[in-house]
Parts: C-alpha cells; sequence; structure tokens
C-alpha cells in the first residue's frame, strides 16, 4: 500500500552541512519526497511534535534539542513509507543502530540521532498537519 510519512532530518544533521548526503540515502531507498521544508521549529511545535513523551524524563531535552536550530521537515511516499522509513532510520541509539541505517551513519547519540520519524499512520497524519505538509 503507498502511504505519506512524515521525516525530520534534524538540527545536528543541518549544522553539520550534511542535509544533502542524508536526502540522496533517502531517495536510493526508494522513497519520493513530495513536500519539503526547512524551518526552525518552535518550542510549542516541538511540544505538540513529542507529546506522547510528555511524562518522561528526557521530554524537555527533546523539546530543547530540536528546537535548537533549523531542521528539515518532509512528506515521505511510497510503498509501506511508515515501516520502512522505521527500519531505514535505524535504532534511536546510534551506538546499536544497524550498519547502513540513517542513524548508524549519521547519528551522534540518543539525543543527536539524525532524524525522526512517525511510528503510525495516525502519529504520521497529526505530524504532516502540525507541519502543514499535507
Amino acid at each position: 500500500m503507498v502511504e505519506t510519512t512524515f521525516a525530520i532530518i534534524k538540527p545536528d544533521v543541518v549544522s553539520e552541512k550534511k542535509t544533502g548526503r542524508l536526502i540522496d540515502v533517502i531517495e536510493r531507498n526508494g522513497f519520493t519526497i513530495t513536500s519539503m521544508r526547512k524551518i526552525l521549529i518552535d518550542k510549542d511545535e516541538a511540544e505538540k511534535l513529542y507529546s506522547a513523551h510528555q511524562e518522561k524524563p528526557f521530554f524537555d531535552e527533546l523539546v530543547t534539542f530540536i528546537s535548537s536550530g533549523p531542521a528539515i521537515v518532509m512528506a515521505l511516499k511510497k510503498e509501506n513509507a511508515i515501516r520502512d522509513w522505521r527500519r531505514l532510520m535505524g535504532d534511536t541509539n546510534p551506538a546499536i543502530a544497524a550498519e547502513g541505517t540513517i542513524r548508524k551513519q549519521f547519528g551522534i547519540d540518543i539525543k543527536s540521532n539524525a532524524v525522526h520519524g512517525s511510528d503510525t499512520r495516525t502519529t504520521a497524519e497529526f505530524e504532516l498537519n502540525l507541519f502543514s505538509l499535507i
């Protein structure tokens, strides 16, 4: 089933000027970027984005990091986009992420792990709407 998912190239990759290399990985893995913008995610948007983690001790750190500098928000389309994007991203911790995954290639640590992606269709729809990508 062809579907659209939401993705963010996080501030760590953007500040290191590795955005083009990461986009190349996305496209070589069969995703079509249907919408893309470079933005500064404000605190309100960041809190909404990570609302599922609001009660967790790392919530404030997530919000602070994602709003710390420019990021690239994208809508990615392909067959099984949500599942395939999650696989391509790799484990949240780049140290244990599988070889060939984005987080293994571009991530620094659990906080600076290069990318974000929706985990369900409901989440994808919410996040795509939050950033006006659909």
